[in-house]
């Protein structure tokens, strides 16, 4: 092999290795308490997400189907972490979205959703 050629290979194996490891460093989202598309019968004690590394959750707003805020107690201080709980306030009957951003280990930005709900 000419120096050309090694020079080629070393760089395509160094790209590689920097794709891949960005990719596979992203943290993703695991559980989540209630699990999406639950039937509750009451207002649930916690509302939690598992993370497979540490994320830094930047907004978690859960709202009712008319859009209106509710309100929840965070534990973790906007730290990052691998498991995120929030008590929330006393939930009428009725549909529920938990939408939540944050920022993955690597620091990525990362988001989604999870709906509920409690029935009459």
């Amino acid at each position: 092999m000419t120096f050309r050629h090694l020079y080629f290979t070393a760089c395509l194996a160094a790209g590689f290795a920097l794709f891949s490891g960005a990719a596979l460093s992203h943290s993703k989202k695991e559980t989540t308490m209630p699990v999406d598309g639950a039937v509750l019968e009451a207002t649930p004690e916690v509302i939690a997400m598992t993370f497979d590394k540490p994320m830094r959750l930047t907004l978690v707003q859960l709202t009712n189907s008319d859009g209106a805020a509710v309100n929840m107690t965070r534990t973790d201080g906007m730290a990052p972490v691998t498991k995120f709980e929030a008590t929330p306030s006393e939930m009428e009957p009725g549909a529920y979205t938990l939408e939540w951003r944050g920022l993955s280990s690597d620091g990525h930005p990362m988001e989604g959703r999870f709906s509920f709900q409690i029935a009459d």
